[in-house]
């Protein structure tokens, strides 16, 4: 038996599966037995439900479970140490258009389910029929493999005692009843989304505050730690893209919107901490900026995050002291915004909703209680930074919001690094910043987000403080795990980590020139790069030319990524970062290799880019990897060679000069060369259509591959009717491109 069909259920689970299944009335939206209900959602899936411990499960019609029964009970309720399983169902039929179930557990408490079964999803609420809080959870039989939770997966990882640093995607083996973004873990991506795209289901429990969340290879369970009512428990069926398409619409109509990502983010950025660390100042960053722009890095963002407030009182230390620049530092605010814009960058700078106890705009939010309060007064923290304590805005009070948004519209520039940490202590919402970062981009803002729970509301989202003294293998993990989670415009923290101002390991070793350049070269292939300490600094030609490549190959590829940015906010698919189990998830050989033993950290660029780099704590020594290239024809993007898939390259060399990539799929890519836009098409398949989006996010092109000769295609743009000019270049037949114009290679 094969690996798809052997992994996903005890033997515990199969038993339980036979139990439960009966004849039923393939007419009949509701069938069973006095032990056993079915509902048929009318487009070929039933929920089968045993009543004596509600246990459930969904299949495709009369064959195979997608979502397994669990052997005892499908459903725990009580105090959060203490959950007793359901004993006993009465179903009461259809009530408000929801299917009605009466619950009872083992302690005699009484939990009503209603079940909402659409045709590619079903939501669930639990409802306590006391008055108190209490956790509430759903647990289903055990499948693998399965992949998402964000942040928390990486931090699991890391702190699992004989298994520290030993990282992985799969979540199998993930057991936490107190999920959130503060219980030690201090991660700031927040998501429970678990995706299982071989069984064809991911699930979710929309609830911001503490969860339940395990995946094990005999049950999944998800649910509220502590709640009267849980309303949003979502399973969703299909294909990955299906499955996607759901959780993008839950997360939407729950007020935890994906948001429109803009063009100018999906560029090259430049950090002043990873540059300059504390010594910025309006001539240093300027100086750091020009010499970038003059050894030709494309840079179209910048941030400065930190020192650029008042120094000369204590009280204006943070980034809330909002409008307030240091006068020697910063004399001309007016004139370095106005040298961002002249070169064609957007400026942003670092934020962060705490509020030093006596700064500038503090006595405000104090006199309209506009701070998280407790028992009548500001409650005050300490937290990462800054160092003094502070209160944290109520970001839940929208009158406190829409104060602080127009505070920070006071500093006049065009977006913000959100920025708040060092939280692990304190028990918070997982969504403590997203009315903040929504407000802010609702009014034009560029966010790079780094705390959020289920939101997408900016351009980026970074992870964890990802610094060159860390383990390697957790960068590539934890991005490819924000991507299984819905949050797939990754961006990897600045290349050389936190280098800023330090000494390194004592000098510029050969071991920190490899870190770079694999850093480097890694990064280029996510949604965004940024540059932190001059490559100059090192004296090595090696260096400066993988960097520059690096950047340059980011550059030119700005607007396909962004193109498949707006796709993921348009669908939810993570079309800028596909792991390759969501893009072929029926492939046995691409599961169970991203982790810190193989380090197959390979992913889909959209439709035609396979990222391929070569990272991981073995970054110094490892000169080659085992890549997989899946069904369909693959070109090396730097030598042209063919290959057929599916097929393991063994050892495949991947040296620093080497761009990690291969191309597949529809074989069209959009790079920008000499600052024109140009398409290129690789004669890779005969029959294909590539969507394409404009800078606008708006304006859509198609290219369209219909049977062409391809020793000399012919290429019409069908916007105009005219004939196009293309010629062969890098393995490629290559053509200026228009946005919203549309052609045919035939």
């Amino acid at each position: 038996m094969n690996r798809i069909t052997t992994l996903f259920r005890s033997l515990a689970q199969t038993v339980a599966l036979a139990a439960l299944t009966c004849s039923a009335d393939a007419a009949e939206a509701v069938s069973g037995n006095d032990s056993t209900v079915i509902l048929d959602n009318g487009v070929g899936l039933e929920f089968v439900l045993g009543k004596t411990g509600f246990r459930y499960g969904f299949r495709q019609k009369g064959g195979e479970f997608m979502v397994p029964v669990h052997a005892t009970a499908g459903l725990l309720a009580g105090p959060p140490d203490q959950l007793s399983p359901a004993r006993a169902t009465n179903y009461l039929g259809k009530v408000k258009e929801l299917h009605a179930f009466e619950v009872t557990l083992a302690d005699a408490r009484k939990i009503k389910v209603h079940l909402d079964f659409g045709q590619d999803s079903a939501r669930f609420e639990l409802i306590n029929t006391g008055d108190e809080a209490i956790s509430m959870a759903l647990r289903s039989g055990g499948v693998s493999p399965g992949y998402g939770l964000g942040d928390v997966l990486t931090n699991w990882w890391q702190r699992r005692g004989a298994q520290k640093n030993k990282f992985q995607t799969e979540i199998t083996g993930f057991e936490n009843y107190d999920f959130n973004s503060t219980n030690g873990y201090a991660s700031r991506m927040v998501s429970n989304f678990a995706i299982y795209p071989v069984n064809r289901f991911g699930v979710v429990n929309i609830d911001p505050g503490s969860k339940i969340v395990v995946s094990k290879d005999d049950e999944i369970i998800q649910g509220s730690r502590q709640a009267q009512k849980m309303d949003a428990f979502y399973y969703f069926f299909g294909t990955p893209a299906e499955i996607y398409a759901g959780f993008l619409k839950a997360r939407n109509a729950h007020g935890f919107p994906v948001m429109k990502p803009s063009y100018d983010m999906y560029g090259v950025g430049w950090e002043a901490w990873g540059a300059l660390a504390w010594d910025t100042a309006q001539d240093t960053v300027m100086a750091d900026i020009d010499r970038y722009l003059e050894e030709g890095y494309p840079l179209k963002w910048a941030v400065v995050g930190s020192g650029f407030w008042p120094h000369q009182e204590e009280r204006f230390g943070a980034t809330t002291s909002f409008g307030m620049w240091d006068e020697k530092k910063y004399p001309d605010p007016d004139q370095i915004k106005k040298d961002f814009k002249d070169r064609g960058l957007r400026f942003l700078v670092g934020l962060r909703i705490a509020f030093l106890h006596d700064g500038p705009f503090t006595s405000q939010a104090v006199d309209k209680e506009f701070f998280i309060m407790e028992k009548g007064k500001p409650k005050s923290y300490v937290i990462g930074f800054p160092k003094a304590p502070v209160y944290l805005l109520d970001v839940h009070k929208p009158e406190a919001v829409e104060w602080y948004v127009d505070l920070c519209e006071k500093w006049g520039v065009d977006g913000f690094k959100e920025d708040l940490y060092g939280y692990g202590a304190y028990p918070f919402p997982d969504d403590k910043l997203d009315p903040v970062n929504v407000a802010l981009k609702k009014r034009g803002h560029e966010i790079i987000v780094r705390n959020t729970y289920l939101t997408s509301p900016g351009s980026l989202h970074r992870i964890e403080d990802f610094n060159y003294d860390m383990n390697q293998d957790r960068g590539p993990v934890n991005t490819l795990a924000l991507a299984y989670s819905g949050f797939p415009l990754t961006y990897m923290d600045i290349v050389g980590g936190m280098f800023g101002g330090r000494e390194f390991d004592g000098v510029v070793s050969d071991r920190i020139k490899m870190y770079l350049m694999r850093n480097a070269r890694i990064a280029s292939l996510h949604s965004s790069i940024s540059m932190g300490k001059g490559p100059w600094h090192y004296n090595d030609p090696l260096v400066s030319e993988v960097l520059l490549e690096s950047a340059k190959l980011h550059g030119r590829l700005q607007h396909y990524i962004h193109s498949n940015a707006i796709k993921f906010y348009r669908d939810g698919y993570p079309h800028t970062m596909t792991p390759l189990p969501i893009a072929f998830p029926d492939d046995p050989v691409v599961h169970g290799r991203e982790n810190s033993t193989e380090r197959a950290f390979q992913w889909m660029i959209g439709d035609a880019l396979m990222a391929c780099p070569l990272y991981g704590e073995d970054y110094e020594t490892a000169s080659s990897r085992d890549v997989y290239l899946p069904a369909g024809d693959w070109i090396d993007y730097d030598s042209g060679k063919r290959f057929a898939g599916p097929m393991m390259l063994e050892d495949f060399e991947l040296p620093v000069t080497k761009t990690p990539l291969f191309i597949g799929g529809t074989g069209v890519v959009i790079e920008e060369i000499e600052g024109e836009l140009m398409a290129r098409v690789y004669p890779i398949t005969n029959q294909a259509e590539a969507l394409f989006y404009g800078r606008d996010g708006v304006t859509t092109s198609k290219i369209t591959i219909a049977d062409p000769d391809w020793k000399k295609p012919e290429i019409t743009n069908l916007t105009t009717g005219e004939k196009v000019i293309s010629e062969k270049v890098r393995h490629a037949y290559q053509f200026r491109f228009t946005d919203g114009h549309n052609y045919s290679v035939k």
